[in-house]
Protein backbone atom coordinates (compact mmCIF):
# COMPACT_ATOMS: atom_id res chain seq x y z
CA UNK A 1 0.00 0.00 0.00
CA UNK A 2 1.40 3.38 -0.94
CA UNK A 3 2.19 5.60 2.03
CA UNK A 4 -0.12 8.41 0.90
CA UNK A 5 -3.09 6.02 0.96
CA UNK A 6 -2.69 4.80 4.53
CA UNK A 7 -5.59 5.89 6.69
CA UNK A 8 -7.07 7.84 3.80
CA UNK A 9 -10.22 5.81 3.28
CA UNK A 10 -12.40 8.04 5.44
CA UNK A 11 -13.97 9.40 2.25
CA UNK A 12 -15.58 6.01 1.74
CA UNK A 13 -17.93 6.48 4.71
CA UNK A 14 -20.85 7.27 2.47
CA UNK A 15 -21.15 4.29 0.12
CA UNK A 16 -23.28 6.34 -2.28
CA UNK A 17 -20.56 8.96 -2.70
CA UNK A 18 -17.16 7.25 -3.06
CA UNK A 19 -14.34 9.77 -3.33
CA UNK A 20 -11.39 9.95 -5.66
CA UNK A 21 -9.13 9.04 -2.74
CA UNK A 22 -11.24 5.96 -2.01
CA UNK A 23 -11.21 4.93 -5.68
CA UNK A 24 -7.43 5.40 -5.88
CA UNK A 25 -6.94 3.24 -2.80
CA UNK A 26 -9.13 0.51 -4.29
CA UNK A 27 -7.36 0.83 -7.63
CA UNK A 28 -3.97 0.20 -6.02
CA UNK A 29 -5.28 -2.65 -3.87
CA UNK A 30 -6.46 -4.37 -7.03
CA UNK A 31 -3.09 -4.15 -8.78
CA UNK A 32 -3.10 -0.59 -10.14
CA UNK A 33 0.09 1.45 -10.56
CA UNK A 34 0.67 4.02 -7.79
CA UNK A 35 3.74 5.70 -9.27
CA UNK A 36 2.18 9.02 -10.36
CA UNK A 37 -0.94 9.09 -8.18
CA UNK A 38 0.27 10.92 -5.07
CA UNK A 39 -0.11 14.53 -6.35
CA UNK A 40 -3.35 13.63 -8.18
CA UNK A 41 -4.88 12.22 -5.00
CA UNK A 42 -3.71 15.32 -3.11
CA UNK A 43 -5.47 17.47 -5.74
CA UNK A 44 -8.85 15.68 -5.79
CA UNK A 45 -8.72 14.24 -2.28
CA UNK A 46 -12.19 13.51 -0.90
CA UNK A 47 -14.07 14.98 -3.82
CA UNK A 48 -16.84 12.56 -4.90
CA UNK A 49 -16.02 10.67 -8.05
CA UNK A 50 -19.39 11.54 -9.60
CA UNK A 51 -18.55 15.25 -9.39
CA UNK A 52 -15.35 14.93 -11.46
CA UNK A 53 -15.71 15.65 -15.17
CA UNK A 54 -13.21 15.69 -18.09
CA UNK A 55 -12.71 19.46 -17.69
CA UNK A 56 -11.69 18.94 -14.05
CA UNK A 57 -9.16 16.26 -14.97
CA UNK A 58 -7.56 18.39 -17.68
CA UNK A 59 -7.45 21.39 -15.33
CA UNK A 60 -5.77 19.23 -12.67
CA UNK A 61 -3.15 18.07 -15.18
CA UNK A 62 -2.17 21.57 -16.30
CA UNK A 63 -2.08 22.87 -12.73
CA UNK A 64 0.15 20.05 -11.52
CA UNK A 65 2.49 20.21 -14.54
CA UNK A 66 2.36 23.77 -15.93
CA UNK A 67 5.66 23.38 -17.79
CA UNK A 68 5.31 19.74 -18.82
CA UNK A 69 5.17 18.60 -22.41
CA UNK A 70 1.95 17.12 -23.72
CA UNK A 71 3.50 13.66 -23.70
CA UNK A 72 4.59 14.00 -20.06
CA UNK A 73 1.22 15.40 -18.94
CA UNK A 74 -0.61 12.58 -20.71
CA UNK A 75 1.61 9.93 -19.15
CA UNK A 76 1.97 11.26 -15.61
CA UNK A 77 -1.37 13.00 -15.01
CA UNK A 78 -4.16 12.12 -17.43
CA UNK A 79 -3.43 8.40 -17.75
CA UNK A 80 -3.30 7.62 -14.00
CA UNK A 81 -6.36 9.81 -13.27
CA UNK A 82 -8.24 8.13 -16.12
CA UNK A 83 -7.29 4.72 -14.72
CA UNK A 84 -8.66 5.53 -11.28
CA UNK A 85 -11.92 6.91 -12.66
CA UNK A 86 -12.33 3.90 -14.95
CA UNK A 87 -11.76 1.65 -11.93
CA UNK A 88 -14.50 3.56 -10.13
CA UNK A 89 -16.81 3.08 -13.10
CA UNK A 90 -16.06 -0.65 -13.12
CA UNK A 91 -17.13 -0.76 -9.48
CA UNK A 92 -20.33 1.19 -10.14
CA UNK A 93 -19.18 4.29 -8.27
CA UNK A 94 -19.46 6.80 -11.11
CA UNK A 95 -20.53 7.29 -14.69
CA UNK A 96 -18.22 6.59 -17.62
CA UNK A 97 -16.55 9.77 -18.86
CA UNK A 98 -14.29 10.36 -21.84
CA UNK A 99 -11.01 12.09 -21.06
CA UNK A 100 -9.14 13.19 -24.17
CA UNK A 101 -5.36 13.26 -24.11
CA UNK A 102 -3.51 16.45 -24.95
CA UNK A 103 -2.36 16.58 -28.53
CA UNK A 104 1.29 15.66 -28.83
CA UNK A 105 3.57 17.19 -31.41
CA UNK A 106 5.13 14.66 -33.70
CA UNK A 107 8.68 14.05 -32.46
CA UNK A 108 11.48 15.33 -34.62
CA UNK A 109 13.03 12.52 -36.65
CA UNK A 110 16.31 11.25 -35.26
CA UNK A 111 19.13 10.37 -37.58
CA UNK A 112 20.82 7.12 -36.53
CA UNK A 113 24.56 6.65 -36.69
CA UNK A 114 25.64 5.51 -40.14
CA UNK A 115 28.47 3.01 -40.69
CA UNK A 116 30.66 5.95 -41.75
CA UNK A 117 29.80 7.87 -38.57
CA UNK A 118 30.65 4.83 -36.45
CA UNK A 119 33.96 4.36 -38.27
CA UNK A 120 34.98 8.00 -37.72
CA UNK A 121 33.85 7.89 -34.08
CA UNK A 122 35.81 4.69 -33.38
CA UNK A 123 38.91 6.12 -35.05
CA UNK A 124 38.71 9.26 -32.92
CA UNK A 125 38.26 7.21 -29.75
CA UNK A 126 41.38 5.22 -30.66
CA UNK A 127 43.31 8.44 -31.15
CA UNK A 128 42.04 9.78 -27.82
CA UNK A 129 42.82 6.49 -26.07
CA UNK A 130 39.20 5.91 -25.04
CA UNK A 131 38.81 2.17 -25.65
CA UNK A 132 35.95 1.77 -23.19
CA UNK A 133 33.89 4.49 -24.83
CA UNK A 134 34.51 3.04 -28.31
CA UNK A 135 33.47 -0.43 -27.14
CA UNK A 136 30.41 0.94 -25.34
CA UNK A 137 29.08 2.80 -28.39
CA UNK A 138 29.77 -0.19 -30.63
CA UNK A 139 28.04 -2.48 -28.12
CA UNK A 140 24.88 -0.35 -28.18
CA UNK A 141 24.93 -0.03 -31.98
CA UNK A 142 25.48 -3.76 -32.59
CA UNK A 143 23.11 -5.14 -29.92
CA UNK A 144 20.39 -2.50 -29.53
CA UNK A 145 21.15 -2.23 -25.81
CA UNK A 146 19.93 0.81 -23.91
CA UNK A 147 22.54 2.99 -22.23
CA UNK A 148 21.23 1.95 -18.78
CA UNK A 149 21.69 -1.71 -19.74
CA UNK A 150 25.15 -1.13 -21.18
CA UNK A 151 26.58 0.69 -18.15
CA UNK A 152 25.11 -2.00 -15.86
CA UNK A 153 26.84 -4.83 -17.75
CA UNK A 154 29.50 -6.70 -15.72
CA UNK A 155 32.06 -9.21 -16.91
CA UNK A 156 30.34 -12.30 -15.42
CA UNK A 157 27.45 -11.59 -17.81
CA UNK A 158 29.75 -11.63 -20.87
CA UNK A 159 30.79 -14.85 -22.63
CA UNK A 160 33.36 -14.05 -25.29
CA UNK A 161 33.65 -17.69 -26.34
CA UNK A 162 29.91 -18.01 -26.99
CA UNK A 163 29.91 -14.37 -28.14
CA UNK A 164 26.96 -13.36 -25.99
CA UNK A 165 26.11 -10.83 -23.30
CA UNK A 166 23.29 -11.15 -20.80
CA UNK A 167 21.43 -7.93 -20.00
CA UNK A 168 19.98 -8.39 -16.53
CA UNK A 169 16.51 -7.05 -15.77
CA UNK A 170 15.99 -4.89 -18.82
CA UNK A 171 13.22 -2.31 -19.25
CA UNK A 172 10.82 -5.16 -20.00
CA UNK A 173 11.71 -6.70 -16.59
CA UNK A 174 13.22 -9.84 -18.12
CA UNK A 175 16.81 -10.83 -18.82
CA UNK A 176 17.83 -10.54 -22.46
CA UNK A 177 20.64 -12.30 -24.34
CA UNK A 178 22.46 -10.24 -26.98
CA UNK A 179 24.79 -11.75 -29.56
CA UNK A 180 28.10 -10.05 -30.27
CA UNK A 181 29.70 -9.24 -33.61
CA UNK A 182 33.33 -10.06 -34.44
CA UNK A 183 34.40 -6.39 -34.21
CA UNK A 184 32.72 -6.03 -30.85
CA UNK A 185 34.27 -9.22 -29.47
CA UNK A 186 37.72 -8.02 -30.58
CA UNK A 187 37.32 -4.75 -28.68
CA UNK A 188 35.95 -6.51 -25.60
CA UNK A 189 38.91 -8.91 -25.56
CA UNK A 190 41.24 -5.92 -25.37
CA UNK A 191 39.30 -4.51 -22.42
CA UNK A 192 39.19 -7.86 -20.65
CA UNK A 193 42.99 -8.08 -20.39
CA UNK A 194 43.13 -5.31 -17.79
CA UNK A 195 39.66 -5.75 -16.36
CA UNK A 196 38.56 -6.19 -12.78
CA UNK A 197 35.75 -8.74 -12.95
CA UNK A 198 33.84 -6.85 -10.24
CA UNK A 199 33.70 -3.60 -12.21
CA UNK A 200 31.35 -2.69 -15.06
CA UNK A 201 32.59 -3.81 -18.47
CA UNK A 202 32.74 -0.27 -19.82
CA UNK A 203 33.70 1.38 -16.49
CA UNK A 204 31.02 4.07 -16.85
CA UNK A 205 28.36 4.23 -14.17
CA UNK A 206 26.24 7.16 -15.38
CA UNK A 207 24.50 7.77 -18.70
CA UNK A 208 25.25 11.47 -18.29
CA UNK A 209 29.01 10.95 -18.23
CA UNK A 210 28.70 8.80 -21.36
CA UNK A 211 26.76 11.55 -23.15
CA UNK A 212 29.40 14.11 -22.24
CA UNK A 213 32.19 11.87 -23.51
CA UNK A 214 30.39 11.15 -26.77
CA UNK A 215 29.80 14.87 -27.32
CA UNK A 216 33.49 15.66 -26.74
CA UNK A 217 34.65 12.96 -29.17
CA UNK A 218 32.15 14.11 -31.81
CA UNK A 219 33.44 17.66 -31.50
CA UNK A 220 37.05 16.58 -32.01
CA UNK A 221 36.10 14.30 -34.89
CA UNK A 222 33.93 17.05 -36.43
CA UNK A 223 30.88 14.82 -36.76
CA UNK A 224 27.29 15.43 -35.56
CA UNK A 225 26.53 14.49 -31.96
CA UNK A 226 24.49 11.33 -31.48
CA UNK A 227 22.93 10.61 -28.10
CA UNK A 228 23.50 7.18 -26.52
CA UNK A 229 19.90 6.20 -27.33
CA UNK A 230 20.36 7.12 -31.00
CA UNK A 231 23.75 5.37 -31.13
CA UNK A 232 22.11 2.29 -29.72
CA UNK A 233 18.53 1.37 -30.46
CA UNK A 234 17.87 3.71 -33.37
CA UNK A 235 21.10 2.69 -35.08
CA UNK A 236 20.65 -1.04 -34.44
CA UNK A 237 17.08 -1.06 -35.77
CA UNK A 238 17.99 0.91 -38.89
CA UNK A 239 21.08 -1.14 -39.70
CA UNK A 240 19.19 -4.41 -39.21
CA UNK A 241 16.39 -3.45 -41.60
CA UNK A 242 18.83 -1.95 -44.13
CA UNK A 243 20.74 -5.23 -44.04
CA UNK A 244 17.61 -7.07 -45.13
CA UNK A 245 16.75 -8.64 -41.76
CA UNK A 246 13.03 -9.30 -41.42
CA UNK A 247 11.11 -7.20 -38.89
CA UNK A 248 10.35 -10.02 -36.41
CA UNK A 249 13.96 -11.20 -36.28
CA UNK A 250 15.27 -7.65 -35.81
CA UNK A 251 12.74 -7.01 -33.04
CA UNK A 252 13.64 -10.22 -31.22
CA UNK A 253 17.36 -9.48 -31.50
CA UNK A 254 16.97 -6.01 -30.02
CA UNK A 255 14.29 -6.78 -27.46
CA UNK A 256 11.30 -4.92 -28.95
CA UNK A 257 7.74 -6.09 -28.28
CA UNK A 258 5.70 -3.69 -30.41
CA UNK A 259 6.17 -3.71 -34.18
CA UNK A 260 4.45 -0.33 -34.36
CA UNK A 261 6.95 1.28 -32.01
CA UNK A 262 9.83 -0.49 -33.71
CA UNK A 263 8.91 0.59 -37.24
CA UNK A 264 7.52 4.06 -36.56
CA UNK A 265 10.03 5.19 -33.92
CA UNK A 266 13.31 3.36 -34.38
CA UNK A 267 13.67 2.41 -38.04
CA UNK A 268 14.98 5.22 -40.26
CA UNK A 269 15.69 3.63 -43.61
CA UNK A 270 18.54 5.30 -45.47
CA UNK A 271 17.52 3.68 -48.74
CA UNK A 272 15.25 5.26 -51.32
CA UNK A 273 12.19 3.00 -51.33
CA UNK A 274 11.58 3.31 -55.08
CA UNK A 275 15.18 2.54 -55.92
CA UNK A 276 15.22 -0.51 -53.67
CA UNK A 277 12.03 -1.92 -55.20
CA UNK A 278 13.35 -1.26 -58.71
CA UNK A 279 16.60 -3.10 -57.91
CA UNK A 280 14.67 -6.09 -56.57
CA UNK A 281 12.47 -6.16 -59.67
CA UNK A 282 15.56 -5.98 -61.85
CA UNK A 283 16.97 -9.01 -60.06
CA UNK A 284 13.73 -10.92 -60.59
CA UNK A 285 13.62 -9.97 -64.25
CA UNK A 286 17.19 -11.10 -64.91
CA UNK A 287 16.63 -14.31 -62.98
CA UNK A 288 13.64 -15.20 -65.15
CA UNK A 289 15.57 -14.82 -68.44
Amino acid sequence: MAEFMIGAAHGAGNAAQPTFRHAAQSYIEHGGEARYLKPIVAHFGDRPLRSIFPFDVCKMATELMPNGSAATINRQALTPARAVIMHGYDRGWCDLIRIRSFRQDKPKPRQPASPVWLHVFMRQCDRDRLPHLAALVLFMAHTGARISEAVALHWPEVDLIARTAMLLKTKTETNSVRHLTDDLVARLRQLERDADLDEPVFRYRSRHSVSERIAAVCMRAEIPYKSPHVCGRHTFATMAIDAGIDVRTAMDAGGWRSSTVFLETYVHSRRVAGRMVADRLNAISFASI
